[in-house]
């Protein structure tokens, strides 16, 4: 998972944050999967990849911040 430790947190912070709005003149995507796979009606493929492709950037979010400040890990080039 080094190439994590790569990518810089402010663009991927910006790229997570867009992704988990959009659309902003309705529901946000993400919440909606979210609230449709809560429950059980996330069934059709184009759900399915709506909610990966909207919740992708925010996990990877998550685990970048998890692994440099819990985990205390530098990323590469930092030391």
């Amino acid at each position: 998972m080094k190439w994590i430790d790569k990518i810089a947190i402010a663009p991927l912070a910006i790229v997570a944050l867009m992704m988990a709005v959009l659309p902003f003149n309705a529901m946000p995507h993400l919440f909606e999967k979210l609230g449709m796979l809560a429950d059980g009606s996330l069934h059709r493929p184009i759900d399915i990849f709506d909610l990966f492709m909207h919740g992708i950037p925010v996990a990877i979010l998550i685990i970048r911040l998890y692994r440099q400040f819990v985990l205390k890990i530098i990323p590469a080039g930092k030391e």
